[in-house]
């Protein structure tokens, strides 16, 4: 690296022409869901691949992270004889936070690299140009469905990875620590509040459409045949995974 200065400086300007073309594509993708009645089939279509498809995977990883979580804090509050609060800690940060962020992950390792493959594939075999031959659009006839498609189903599955994770923490709390559900549960509605599950499910809407338009981005821009596509592939699950981290940190920042 001759210039450590200039190698910098280049990665900068290369990550505000990213972000300029994603918030191009959003605009772009948000000004053509003004056809969202006339592409109900596809948007459907769409819904049913990214979250009926994504129910056991986000169930298995649900239930575990839940269970791990109420193991670890529950052996540490049994120190100061307060296991009777993990009622009242786990469903809030699973509602906050596991539940959002988890499930975003796994939509976006999923879903988001099928987004880029599919893509990527119709552009480095020319059926995008011919596309644009028709007079269709790109944007409003590939990216917008999968856009409102994601936004929709995100926080669906959010809300049950989020009861999955509750009940499998229920479940270690009543075998491990001899809390009965009752208890567990009443903690829960004594402090759960509507507020928390509205700011899991503002994350869960804006992780959703990161990742849709992270993954038709990278899939437009695909070029170089398969191995293009792969490598399209690989960086849009790279950047979702990073740009998830970053928006919950200022959306958590936002709502304190």
């Amino acid at each position: 690296m001759a210039n450590p200065i200039a190698y910098i400086g280049i990665k900068a300007l290369t990550l505000f022409q990213l972000t300029g073309e994603l918030l191009q594509l959003l605009a772009s993708t948000i000004y053509w869901s003004k056809h969202t009645f006339r592409n109900v089939d596809k948007i459907f279509h769409f819904m049913v691949k990214m979250g009926v498809n994504t129910l056991p995977i986000a169930t298995f990883t649900s239930l575990f992270v839940g269970m791990v979580m109420v193991l670890q804090t529950g052996y540490t509050l049994e120190k100061f004889g307060m296991a009777e609060s993990l009622g009242a800690i786990v469903p809030i940060a699973m509602a906050r936070e596991l539940g959002p962020v988890l499930t975003a992950l796994l939509l976006a390792g999923r879903i988001g690299a099928a987004i880029t493959a599919e893509i990527g594939t119709m552009t480095v075999s020319e059926e995008v140009d011919a596309l644009k031959t028709l007079g269709i659009n790109p944007v409003g006839y590939l990216a917008m469905p999968r856009f409102l498609a994601c936004l929709c189903m995100l926080p669906v599955l959010v809300v049950y990875a989020d009861v999955i994770g509750i009940l499998g923490g229920a479940s270690v709390a009543a075998t491990y620590f001899h809390i009965p559900a009752k208890i567990y549960f009443d903690r829960m509605a004594e402090s759960l509040q509507f507020i928390d599950i509205i700011k899991g499910l503002t994350k869960a809407a804006v992780f959703g459409a990161t990742i849709a338009i992270i993954g038709c981005r990278y899939g437009l821009e695909a070029k170089g045949g398969a191995a293009g596509v792969g490598e399209a592939t690989t960086r849009s699950v790279v950047c979702s995974f990073v740009t998830i981290y970053i928006l919950n940190y200022f959306i958590t920042r936002l709502w304190l």
